[in-house]
Order: C-alpha cells, then sequence, then structure tokens
C-alpha cells in the first residue's frame, strides 16, 4: 500500500526555522511571530510542544549543540597522524566551518551574550555543552602524553573560543591559523619527549 510522503512535522519546522533566524538575526531580535510565519505553524503548536519562545530557544540550542557535537567529534576522528596532530588539527577543523556559508558563530556563545547575566539556564546549557566539546580534547591531550593534559586542555578550550569569536568580530578564518600554531607551542612545552605535531597539521 502506497502512502503519501509526508513533510517535516510542525514542531521540527519549529526548530528549524527558529534555529536559522536565530543564527542569522539573533535570538531577542527574533519575533515569536515571525517564527510562526516562516515556518507555517499555528502558536497553539508552538505552547503545547514549546512552552514558550524560552522553551523554544533551548530545544534550538539543545539540539543545536547536539548536531555541532557529533560533527566536530567524527571530523577530529578523521584528522590523520598523531594525537598531538590532531590537537593541533582542530583548528583546521574550524577553519572549514569558519569558511562555511552560513557560519554565525557558535550558538552557545551567541545565547549567553544576548540573554540576561543573571539567569542561569542558558549558561548552564552553555556550560554543559562546553564540557562535552572539552572531552574530546582531553582525550586527545591524554594520548598525546603531556605533563599536564587538565591545563593544556582548558588553554586549547579557550584557544577555540576565542578562535570563533574572532571569526564572528572580523568575517576571516585567520585566527584559526593562529590558533593552530599557539597549540603548538603548548605542545612543545607538555611533551615527554614524544613526536611533536607536524607543523603543517592546521591545513584544511
Amino acid at each position: 500500500m502506497n502512502q503519501k510522503q509526508q513533510g517535516p512535522k510542525p514542531g521540527d519546522r519549529l526548530l528549524t526555522t527558529a534555529t536559522r533566524l536565530f543564527c542569522r538575526h539573533g535570538i531577542n531580535a527574533t519575533g515569536i511571530d515571525r517564527i510562526l510565519a516562516e515556518a507555517g505553524v499555528a502558536k497553539m503548536t508552538l505552547y503545547n510542544q514549546f512552552g514558550s519562545k524560552e522553551g523554544l530557544v533551548f530545544a534550538v540550542l539543545e539540539r543545536e549543540g547536539e548536531a555541532w557535537r557529533q560533527w566536530f567529534q567524527k571530523a577530529v576522528e578523521e584528522l590523520p597522524g598523531s594525537p598531538a596532530d590532531k590537537l593541533v588539527g582542530i583548528f583546521g577543523v574550524l577553519e572549514n566551518w569558519f569558511k562555511r556559508d552560513g557560519f554565525y558563530g557558535c550558538a552557545f556563545i551567541n545565547a549567553v551574550a544576548e540573554h540576561n547575566k543573571e539567569d542561569p539556564r542558558i549558561r548552564a546549557l552553555a556550560q554543559a555543552h562546553k564540557k562535552k566539546v572539552l572531552t574530546v580534547i582531553r582525550g586527545l591531550a591524554d594520548q598525546a602524553g603531556v605533563l599536564d593534559p587538565e591545563s593544556l586542555t582548558d588553554a586549547i578550550g579557550m584557544l577555540v573560543d576565542g578562535a570563533i569569536i574572532a571569526a564572528v568580530i572580523t568575517g576571516t578564518s585567520e585566527h584559526a591559523r593562529r590558533g593552530a600554531d599557539a597549540t603548538r607551542m603548548l605542545l612543545a612545552s607538555q611533551m615527554l619527549g614524544n613526536k611533536a605535531p607536524a607543523s603543517h597539521a592546521h591545513a584544511a
């Protein structure tokens, strides 16, 4: 029996539309009426599935975070070379992301910047996301056999955040390469006689 192919469900359309508009225009600048109109969804669907615009924001961040982390971890795992090479190569992965059409930065950094700084909920989501990203970096740091994997992980995490913010502000990807250079210097001071990362590991 043939069944008519159905399109995305209303809730999925809301999430997809809200993600696009929030990333492009900002959360505060995007009204709920515009999201509903572009998604072709009734306001009651929003209230039934997400409760409010704030609930929709949380759902968008959770879905975007999961998708980004899956992409990031897979891209890093597929990098060639040693664990140290892969730590440097993280910035090549970021550079490719920065060059994409529709790159608007990290959804979590943007959301924290826009929201009430006294509201802990968005910050908690951002911290949970960051912790999972740092877990990927920490795993490579442990495998690389560095002197202090915890401090190296924190330092590379800050370089990652800085490169993302700089890419948004400047509209260029060059800060990814600077992050790779800085990571090489960090590794050089942390390696226990292991092979240093290749000088070309940051190349896209």
